[in-house]
């Protein structure tokens, strides 16, 4: 697998991470289609603020988003949108959100860095840089 750097012009990077976007209290309210609309959403709104989805999957009450993201934004930031947008649009296209209430989401999320060496990888390799000569 090649690795593709986020090039831009100040910065390399290349930051992903796993997203999980919870139901309003876990609630089992997606369809198949439904999931087809949160899909096109999730795109959409990364298209606007410039990360990309490299894969998303989901099940009745939860959806999975894995993202590469520029260092500018933040984890927070970007869940805020998707799930913000989603849930509006969602309403607008006529679904029931759960208990009929405003929010789709649960408001917490589960997010986690992924790709690169392990942490003992990365230790160990930190340690034997040479240092300089006093």
């Amino acid at each position: 697998m090649t690795i593709s750097f986020r090039r831009e012009r100040h910065s390399v990077t290349d930051l992903r991470a796993h997203l999980v976007c919870v139901t309003k209290d876990g609630k089992h309210v997606f369809s198949a289609e439904e999931l087809v609309l949160i899909e096109e959403v999730f795109r959409h709104v990364a298209k606007q603020m410039n990360f990309e989805i490299l894969e998303i999957s989901g099940e009745s009450d939860h959806i999975h988003a894995l993202i590469e993201y520029p260092p500018k934004l933040s984890i927070s930031k970007i869940v805020n949108a998707l799930k913000g947008v989603s849930s509006r649009r969602y309403g607008q296209a006529g679904y029931k959100k759960p208990h009929g209430k405003a929010a789709l989401w649960s408001p917490s999320y589960f997010a986690v860095s992924v790709g690169g060496a392990p942490i003992k990888v990365l230790i160990e390799y930190m340690r034997n840089q040479k240092k300089p000569s006093l």
